[in-house]
């Protein structure tokens, strides 16, 4: 008794609450931003052969984007998110795929410590650039700079590269680890920034003489990625779970620190909103990825998380279009996560809401300048221009390859056209010659005009067809009428001869094989006479 009591003192002192379940009022409604990122929906388009470590998009339109796995770089089409071109041109692993300004050529390093330009079109390299003694992990082309590469690798050595003589021009040595990425100044053909994995990230000026860095800042872990932003005077770098934010021109200050990943942050890639005009365009955003799985949007001008997104695989890399329609993320599992953004609908949407959001109602950007054919640029249209809604196509109409003896008959050439027939020995085009021939009275003319020659196509022709019943009726009538019309001309001809001889004697075959069907016929008949009755 006792032991009863002390329990009921304890569940008097303590009351047991029970469990309170979920709702759904205390839920916060979703950012009109979030929703922009979330409404790319992307989907699992291609599961290639490893690790994809590294995506990279074309600058001109279409915009498609090369991805690098395994000993190979993969080119996949912006519009239908499909393969449309595959390089397999490496010894082994390839990386760090880019291309050149006007996207004629795209760039890649391999573990082989090669790096190799290719041509988009016809997929061969152009140049092999030999130089580092230890696996590339990136390369990169300056903005504008079209002759010119740089690149880094496990040698710890960056190298800055004349492509079109194959060489070397500089070999900057001023990490002591791994180099593992890059990015070319916005600002500067010359100046471009890298990471390593002794924590520091070096900004470099080809220009200057000396082979030292203008700038080092010490992220304080391995870089895995570094990339500057759109103004060129801040760069982002990634490594361990931070993404920190810095000012190049103020002498490498630390602007801000983002810890908001579980693991290793593997990529970064700058993302634009919208379209280059209205409030809602020229916004950009930091996009992160990370083994944990989760893509983070940052938005540097008010140093905020807006967006995150979870994918069901370990992220290495994320590259962003730059006509702001495609998101493309890489897994190490070799899953494609590429999304495509619905453009009219979908930004219609977020921008009502976000006009509400930012308290100035909704946002109406102005259309775009329809052609018309009063403006210059409406006659320079290529043949290529897709219609738009409401135009009238006017259909060419297909060419028809008209025959040799059609065109004759047009030009009322009767005889030319029937020995064109003739030559072309082909029995439905004769015969229908013929038939033209005699619905304009002009048959017997033509064939009283042949030469001996041609005669003799005329009449090789019906000692082969005559007999067939498809023509029969049209060419039997026919060669009485030429056999009584050219006589004397078959008489002095040994060749005319013998093609009568040849018909004669088809003719005679065939009366006998019909004299024969009727007797066959007068046996039947009674049978099936009698069969019936029966």
């Amino acid at each position: 008794m006792a032991v009863d009591d002390r329990s009921e003192a304890i569940v008097k002192t303590f009351a047991v609450k029970p469990k309170l379940k979920p709702t759904t009022t205390n839920k916060s409604t979703p950012s009109p931003e979030s929703k922009y990122w979330k409404s790319f929906k992307p989907k699992p388009t291609q599961t290639l052969v490893s690790s994809i470590t590294s995506i990279a998009f074309s600058p001109v339109a279409p915009y498609d984007f090369a991805a690098t796995h395994s000993a190979t770089v993969t080119i996949f089409s912006s519009q239908t998110l499909e393969p449309k071109s595959t390089i397999a041109a490496f010894k082994d692993t390839a990386t760090s795929a880019t291309y050149r300004s006007d996207g004629q050529l795209i760039a890649a390093g391999s573990y082989s410590g090669l790096v190799q330009v290719f041509d988009v079109k016809k997929r061969s390299a152009l140049r092999r650039l030999r130089g580092h003694s230890r696996p590339v992990h990136f390369v990169g082309y300056p903005r504008v700079d079209k002759l010119h590469l740089f690149s880094g690798g496990d040698d710890a050595v960056v190298k800055y590269w004349d492509v079109s003589a194959e060489v070397s021009i500089r070999s900057l040595f001023g990490h002591k680890d791994y180099v593992r990425c890059g990015d070319g100044s916005p600002a500067s053909d010359d100046m471009f920034v890298t990471g390593s994995y002794d924590h520091l990230v070096r900004v470099w000026d080809v220009r200057v003489s000396s082979d030292a860095s203008m700038l080092s800042i010490d992220h304080g872990a391995p870089v895995e990625d570094v990339i500057y932003l759109p103004s060129g005077g801040l760069i982002a770098t990634a490594g361990g779970n931070t993404v920190k934010i810095w000012d190049v021109i103020g002498g490498g200050k630390l602007l801000h620190s983002i810890e908001s990943h579980n693991k290793t942050v593997t990529s970064l890639t700058v993302g634009k909103i919208g379209k280059d005009s209205g409030d809602f365009g020229n916004q950009y955003r930091i996009l992160s990825v990370s083994l944990d799985g989760y893509m983070k949007v940052f938005d540097y001008s008010k140093l905020k998380v807006t967006s995150s997104i979870r994918f069901p695989s370990s992220l290495m890399s994320v590259a962003f279009s730059p006509d702001s329609s495609t998101r493309v993320i890489g897994t190490s599992s070799g899953v494609l996560y590429a999304g495509k953004r619905k453009t009219e609908e979908t930004l219609g949407l977020v921008k009502s809401e976000w006009g509400k959001y930012v308290g100035f109602g909704a946002i109406d950007e102005p259309e775009k300048r329809v052609l018309r054919p009063s403006y210059f640029r409406y006659f320079h249209r290529g043949q290529n221009e897709k219609p738009s809604k409401g135009d009238f196509l006017i259909m060419r109409k297909k060419k028809v390859k008209v025959a040799e003896h059609d065109k004759l008959l047009k030009k009322f050439h009767h005889k030319e056209a029937l020995v064109s027939a003739l030559r072309a020995k082909n029995p439905e085009n004769i015969v229908a010659v013929i038939e033209e021939l005699v619905s304009r009275k002009k048959l017997l003319k033509c064939v009283s005009n042949l030469g001996v020659d041609e005669l003799g196509l005329l009449l090789g022709f019906l000692q082969r067809y005559s007999t067939m019943p498809r023509y029969a009726g049209v060419l039997i009538a026919l060669a009485k009428k030429v056999v009584e019309s050219r006589v004397d001309e078959i008489t002095g001809s040994e060749e005319l001869k013998s093609h009568i001889r040849n018909l004669k004697r088809s003719v005679m075959e065939e009366i006998r094989i019909q004299q024969s069907l009727q007797e066959i016929q007068g046996i039947i008949s009674p049978l099936i006479k009698i069969a019936g009755r029966r």
